[in-house]
């Protein structure tokens, strides 16, 4: 498939597709284009009936993603219609991974951090390796967490590991991600592609039409 942004190249196999974030320079970190990249490919995706699920991966095995690319804040972001314009942004990217009709499944492999692990928690499977990294860094940036980019992580873990994660700074390796429910599963690092590709690859042997509709019940229920 054609990408709709140069650093989010896509892979089709078979009924799964594969959206890499290719930055490996940058730990896979986005800037403002890249979070309206984002957006585009994962509604585009959304309406083809021909696929059955997506894979969220950074490339390399070194980063998921380390989120925003704090490099181009001095560009992107400092008065109030600025800020405003990149909280949208970023708002609507992010809700795309969790609008999509197709379940999503993020690969998580080394940082995962900020809105890295924002775009992760926004997928419904999260396999992740023993030594990956996962966090939020809001608090060392000034900066915070909007409700909506909350929400899940309270339905998934509660106000108490929410609070360890944004308030106190938490960085969790794999292996505890897992324990407190961040992570769907976890694997020995080597492993973590395979493991995300099989759980893709089970999904799409299901009814899609099944799975997109327990997909959308279990967040209207949710909520």
């Amino acid at each position: 498939m054609s990408p709709l942004h140069e650093h989010l190249p896509i892979e089709r196999h078979g009924e799964v597709a594969v959206v890499s974030f290719n930055r490996p320079a940058r730990r896979n970190a986005f800037d403002l284009g890249m979070w309206q990249g984002l957006q585009a490919t994962m509604e585009a995706l959304s309406a083809d009936d021909t696929l059955r699920c997506v894979v969220l991966r950074g490339a390399g095995a070194e980063a998921f993603s380390a989120g925003a690319d704090i490099s181009a804040f001095a560009a992107e972001r400092g008065g109030r219609a600025q800020e405003d314009r990149y909280a949208a942004v970023l708002h609507d990217s992010m809700q795309s991974i969790r609008l999509c009709r197709h379940p999503v499944v993020a690969m998580i492999m080394g940082w995962c951090l900020g809105g890295g692990a924002g775009i992760a928690t926004m997928c419904d499977f999260r396999v992740g390796g023993e030594s990956c990294r996962f966090g939020i860094t809001a608090r060392n940036l000034g900066i915070w967490y909007p409700y909506a980019e909350i929400d899940p992580i309270i339905q998934m873990v509660g106000t108490g590991v929410a609070a360890e994660i944004l308030i106190e700074g938490r960085i969790f390796t794999g292996r505890e991600a897992y324990e407190k429910g961040l992570l769907s599963r976890v694997v020995p690092d080597a492993a973590v592609p395979a493991e995300a590709m099989a759980l893709a690859g089970r999904i799409a042997e299901g009814s899609p039409l099944s799975a997109r509709f327990h997909k959308a019940a279990l967040r209207r229920l949710r909520g």
